[in-house]
């Protein structure tokens, strides 16, 4: 079955207090992004990448691109203005069926393992959602008061999250202009059955000037 990864990157640096988006800073020479592309490769040499950014961004991909994936095709398409619409833009340049996974730009620890788990279970069961247990207490905020809550009942979501392509688009378009934070709720309330896998603790989501120490 086919396969395709959609690497969103639509931060502009904003909670990093950088004037370079925070998936082009660089983690030990190598720009986020680049990391977090040749993961996926790592995985599948095959697999087909299809990259997602703010049209303001493109000059600096295509420099990146050429830099460190000079005879690899990479498909590039400007995202939208929230995270659902770069997605879109994303799945709007798949023909066909197969299976899709989508993960942010800005998490380049994520292992091969992770990745394979996340396919294999969206091959399986249509989808396969990245997620770890939590280590902390939690509290649920109401008004002024707060809840304790059990912990055990609940997941922190990372990415990659994989579906059927055809039933991914089929969510998004069923679920139209509505905001979502992630695909997994998308596919979720269009009805559609999410299949978590195990991810890993390493895999942080780089966000502020304190993830990226």
């Amino acid at each position: 079955m086919k396969k395709y990864a959609i690497i969103v990157a639509g931060g502009v640096g904003a909670r990093m207090k950088s004037e370079v988006p925070k998936q082009f800073l660089l983690v030990n020479d190598v720009p986020i992004i680049v990391q977090s592309i040749r993961k996926f490769l790592e995985y599948d040499s095959k697999l087909e990448i299809i990259v997602v950014l703010p049209e303001t961004h493109m000059k600096q991909w295509e420099a990146i691109r050429f830099q460190y994936f000079p005879n690899i095709e990479i498909t590039v398409t400007a995202g939208g203005i929230t995270r659902s619409a770069s997605v879109l833009s994303g799945l709007a340049l798949i023909s066909g069926n197969g299976l899709v996974a989508v993960h942010d730009a800005v998490r380049p620890y994520v292992s091969v393992d992770t990745i394979a788990a996340s396919f294999d279970s969206a091959e399986k069961h249509g989808s396969g959602v990245s997620v770890v247990e939590l280590k902390d207490s939690i509290r649920e905020i109401d008004g002024r008061s707060s809840i304790a809550r059990d912990r055990t009942n609940y997941v922190l979501v990372q990415t990659p999250q994989t579906f059927e392509v055809a039933t991914l688009k089929d969510a998004y378009e069923k679920m139209g202009a509505a905001v979502f934070t992630d695909d997994a709720s998308v596919f979720e309330a269009a009805g559609y059955k999410v299949h978590l896998v195990s991810g890993s603790y390493d895999n942080i989501k780089i966000t502020t000037p304190e993830d990226l120490k």
